[in-house]
């Protein structure tokens, strides 16, 4: 059986929630390093994400973090997260895939691809028009996956470092 057909998204409890956001917000601030920002900054970046969308290390309202689960025959088993939620003022109610992470052991299964048509069936219940992300420049797998799931580029930023 495919596992990406017994996919599903699960609630993080509070103390999944506590053990994950260190390791996302450590992801994110590689993440921008790799990227080009200097240490310091993706480091101000980081704690400025974790302020705004974790106030007292809680999600911000309407914000559900997921463990994605890959059904019965691999035992419910932990197969990555998926945080999604509002992106905020101005944004027209619309909502963002803030982090989507699949365990290397789970990869090139469809599992992604699953989980963010549930993230969709997620906002349209709650009554969301659309939904955005972010893809950092070199990550070339991400961007297949979301031109697969049918996102379109709406903005591009360039960097030249001197």
């Amino acid at each position: 059986m495919n596992p990406a057909a017994s996919v599903t998204l699960v609630d993080k409890t509070p103390e999944q929630l506590a053990e994950w956001l260190p390791l996302s917000i450590s992801l994110y601030e590689q993440a921008r390093i790799d990227a080009g920002d200097t240490p310091e900054a993706a480091a101000a970046a980081a704690a400025g994400s974790r302020a705004r969308f974790f106030p007292g290390d809680k999600p911000a309202e309407g914000h559900r973090i997921f463990t994605i689960t890959v059904g019965a025959e691999h035992d419910g088993k932990d197969a990555g997260w998926l945080w999604i939620g509002p992106t905020g003022e101005g944004s027209n109610g619309d909502w963002w895939i803030w982090d989507i992470e699949v365990h290397e052991a789970f990869r090139r299964r469809g599992i992604a691809e699953a989980a963010m048509e549930l993230a969709e069936d997620v906002a349209r219940a709650a009554g969301v028009g659309a939904i955005g992300l972010n893809v950092f420049g070199g990550n070339d797998t991400a961007r297949r996956l979301y031109d697969r799931v049918g996102y379109a580029v709406t903005s591009v930023h360039m960097r030249k470092t001197l």
